[in-house]
């Protein structure tokens, strides 16, 4: 049974790749003369290289393996190319069905609400598919359902291609559109939050690898440092190459963090408009890199005695692992502004809903103007919201237009979530949408998103525990055989009244201090991959990372240093 059903998966995977060749932008006979032709061709010349050349035997065994990696990749990426498109779509899928129901419930017939979702370059290739089903009907004069059915036969997203199943199903029996998205606007936003999950659930396992991972690379790194006292190797090369393959491993985790997680943006930082947050990014940034480069510059200058009176300066009796983090640290600053604004941000999403909500029941029941409605509710309390309220309310009351007035709102509240729900809000109601239909359904979906971002900040949580844990591990085994390996190596080997120091360790090869410097590369790059991994997984801001990068190389330097003090200790306590 295991054979049959690995048979099948082998030949459904065939199949979806062979089906991708005829989904690509360029076309199949372009590809396979421009670029599956010549990667054939390379990797036959890997072959021939292999045996005419006349080198190391395991380097003739790579040189294959090297030309396969490119013509596998060239064979699959079709496939990649595809899931990439159908990433894409599911990343913005609820915004998408939310924005196709509001303008389905205005006074535009249902052409023009797919041609304005086609406009919208932020729905990239949903309003690319949108667009293709409006040129069907309008070019090829097709019905919309059969151009919804045409579509969904092609569309690689299993919820955009039940989308137009069922479009074409309800829209062919008669039924309008807004009746239809309007009862099937629950279900879809609960696939999306289903579909959400999952990612979550990727990420918990891809966190459990990452940890054996991390493990396995740690104890290659060890062996890589004092193996060398046995064999004789250069250790200085072996480190080297292990550390290469350690940073390899954790560039590849960071990539496949950043393909598994949704692509759901916390921060709207819009350009051309400086808000006060965006100025305080700014100047704590260029503070935070100016004070860190100039700690940088006075201590190597100190370290290598550049500086009258050099040897007085008390930095220079400061362990050697601490220079770094030291150096890093008004990187904080930047960091910990990055942070609070964050926060910020957050917690004006938690009272958007409210507002909306508030706002269109208001101009539905007072049939007012929003000028008139939010004289009154800028009285009320929406917690962090309040302050950008009160600034909507005194912009339209002072005449600027309403799309500029609720354009500073969004840029100012700095959410991408209030942004886009806030345009869609105006237009809808532009458009003669009802005020309480338009506000229930934002503030039902914005619920739900914060929700699932919830559930996400909680997966990035126990993430970062296992980061700063495994740093500290990984740190201390590192230090642990170094200290070790310069032990053994100041050790001479008395076997039968004759020094037999070189025969059964060999520590001439070792360059202690060449090593050290190796060991602080892996902190550092440690500390940088790791605070991207954990920005990718909570979608925050990368300017956030400085944070988790300046407490990762603090949590690292500080293990190594008390290790390396530890070890010390113990031998001059045999001595």
């Amino acid at each position: 049974m295991s054979v049959v059903g690995n048979t099948e998966s082998a030949a459904d995977a065939g199949r979806s790749i062979i089906r991708a060749y005829d989904e690509m932008e360029v076309p199949t006979r372009l590809y396979v003369l421009g670029i599956l032709f010549p990667s054939f061709l390379f990797f036959v010349g890997t072959i021939v290289a292999a045996v005419v050349l006349d080198v190391f035997f395991l380097v003739r065994v790579l040189i294959p393996v090297f030309g396969v990696l490119i013509l596998a990749s060239a064979i699959g990426y079709p496939r990649l190319a595809v899931d990439r498109r159908r990433v894409e779509m599911e990343n913005r899928f609820h915004l998408f069905v939310t924005h196709m129901t509001i303008l389905s419930t205005t006074n535009i017939d249902r052409m023009e609400v797919l041609r304005q979702l086609a406009r919208e370059e932020e729905y990239g290739e949903l309003a690319n598919e949108v667009q293709r089903v409006v040129d069907l009907v309008d070019v090829w004069h097709m019905s919309l359902d059969d151009a919804c059915r045409r579509r969904a036969e092609s569309v690689p997203s299993e919820s955009v291609a039940d989308l137009f199943e069922r479009m074409a199903y309800t829209l062919g029996a008669g039924q309008d559109l807004d009746e239809f998205l309007v009862q099937e606007h629950d279900v879809l936003v609960d696939e999306y939050a289903t579909v959400y999950k999952q990612s979550l659930t990727n990420l918990d396992v891809l966190k459990d690898l990452y940890l054996s991972l991390i493990i396995s690379m740690t104890f290659g790194l060890v062996f890589a440092i004092v193996l060398p006292l046995l064999t004789g190797n250069d250790p200085t090369l072996t480190v080297s190459l292990v550390i290469v393959l350690f940073i390899c491993v954790q560039m590849g985790f960071l990539f496949v963090i950043r393909a598994i997680v949704p692509d759901d943006p916390i921060w709207f930082l819009e350009e051309g408009y400086r808000t006060t947050t965006k100025k305080l990014l700014l100047g704590s940034t260029v503070v935070g890199l100016g004070l860190s480069l100039l700690f940088i510059v006075v201590m190597t200058l100190i370290f290598f005695k550049l500086v009258p009176g050099a040897r007085q300066v008390p930095i220079r009796s400061i362990p050697l692992l601490l220079y770094m983090p030291i150096a890093t640290t008004p990187l904080l600053i930047p960091g910990f502004v990055f942070w609070h604004q964050e926060r910020q941000v957050f917690d004006r999403d938690r009272q958007f809903p409210n507002f909306i909500r508030a706002l269109g029941t208001s101009e539905s029941a007072k049939q007012s103007t929003t000028s008139e409605v939010l004289a009154t509710l800028r009285d009320k309390n929406f917690g962090a919201l309040t302050e950008n309220v009160d600034d909507l309310y005194r912009r339209l009351n002072m005449r600027v237009s309403t799309e500029k007035s609720w354009r500073y709102f969004t840029g100012d509240a700095g959410s991408f979530l209030i942004q886009k729900f806030s345009e869609m809000y105006l237009i809808g109601r532009e458009m003669g949408g009802g005020p309480k239909k338009l506000g229930e359904l934002i503030s039902q979906n914005m619920n739900e998103m914060i929700n699932l971002r919830e559930e996400r900040k909680q997966q990035t949580t126990t993430l970062i525990g296992v980061v700063y844990g495994i740093t500290a591990a990984s740190a201390f085994a590192f230090f642990i055989g170094l200290e070790l390996a310069v032990l053994l190596s100041s050790f001479d080997i008395d076997m039968g009244g004759e020094i037999a120091g070189g025969s059964l360790i060999y520590t001439d090869q070792y360059d202690v201090l060449m090593l050290r410097y190796l060991l602080i590369l892996v902190l550092i790059f440690n500390a940088f991959i790791s605070s991207m991994v954990i920005r990718v997984s909570d979608g925050g801001h990368f300017g956030n990372s400085y944070i988790h990068f300046t407490a990762l190389l603090w949590l690292g330097a500080v293990t190594g240093a008390v290790t390396n003090r530890l070890v010390d200790m113990l031998i001059s306590v045999d001595l």
